[in-house]
């Protein structure tokens, strides 16, 4: 690995595997490829405009959102600025999808990432978050970190939001336990059910949920592809619009807005106090279907 190095697109290959990246816009994947097909919504680097058009991008130092943009936490009360679309009464996926990162490392085959974070209206602590991508000739690995520099116990979450083509064959099996149903105004989480597991054609699934049981791997296939997502973290959010051309199997390390729960560390969300590290990885396996 280099010193740290400005830039704002980078591109790792191994086999027949290509990633493209732009630190600059959130630490986003512009594009994942297998040969010549997406195996993630791809573009290349210079044309990704925003981060929530990636193929990928990191959610910390929380992952899906916050409940009308306010929590309170060890006795104080905080409040989060806007952060998605116009009149979204919410705060979504976490602060590093929209700031720029720093390239602190990159080669061939793999890239590594960082940013500091600096309290301010979008989280009131103070965290430093990494990045590493892995390329192999069959699958890439990503890792992140948050560390807490902030002298107060902050909470913390990490996850990932990959968006995957939906092809006219594209089907989706996880094993699983539960959902999470959301109130249909709020988009809030509500309550679990009993969720046997998903497996079916993508196109005619609709969820945006959290899964919990979730027993670490999800299996995407199509007519071009078999993909395999196993993670260290230990829910999943799915969301498959119908109207979309793409899904999301998104791993994450809490539920939607745990936050607000009363016990959010029964919900996944860390206390993670002054100078201490969580991490997570995800890999996704690439084959021909």
């Amino acid at each position: 690995m280099t010193a740290e190095t400005p830039t704002t697109a980078l591109e790792l290959h191994a086999g027949a595997l290509r990633l493209a990246l732009r630190p600059d816009l959130g630490g986003a994947i512009a594009g994942f490829w297998h040969g010549t097909t997406p195996v993630l919504r791809s573009s290349a680097a210079a044309e990704l405009k925003a981060a929530r058009a990636a193929a990928c991008f990191p959610m910390a130092p929380y992952a899906n959102r916050i409940g009308y943009r306010h929590f309170r936490w060890l006795g104080r009360d905080f409040s989060t600025a806007p952060n998605f679309d116009a009149g979204n009464p919410h705060s979504w996926h976490g602060t590093v999808w929209q700031v720029p990162w720093r390239v602190t490392g990159v080669n061939a085959t793999q890239a590594e990432l960082a940013v500091t974070h600096v309290a301010n209206e979008h989280w009131p602590f103070n965290f430093d978050a990494t990045q590493s991508f892995e390329l192999a000739d069959n699958a890439l690995t990503l890792r992140m970190t948050l560390t807490n520099i902030d002298a107060r116990t902050q909470p913390a979450g990490l996850g990932w939001h990959p968006y995957f083509p939906k092809r006219s064959r594209s089907r989706l099996h996880v094993e699983c336990s539960q959902r999470w149903e959301s109130d249909p105004g709020t988009q809030l989480p509500t309550r679990r059910v009993t969720q046997a597991g998903i497996d079916g054609e993508v196109r005619h699934l609709d969820f945006d949920n959290c899964f919990e049981g979730w027993r670490g791997a999800a299996n995407l296939r199509d007519e071009k592809l078999a993909l395999k997502v196993t993670s260290s973290l230990p829910y999943l959010v799915v969301f498959t619009p119908p109207t979309r051309d793409y899904f999301c199997v998104e791993p994450v390390s809490h539920v939607g807005n745990a936050i607000q729960m009363a016990d959010p560390a029964v919900h996944g969300l860390v206390a993670l106090p002054a100078g201490e590290t969580m991490e997570a990885w995800m890999t996704i396996e690439v084959a021909r279907a």
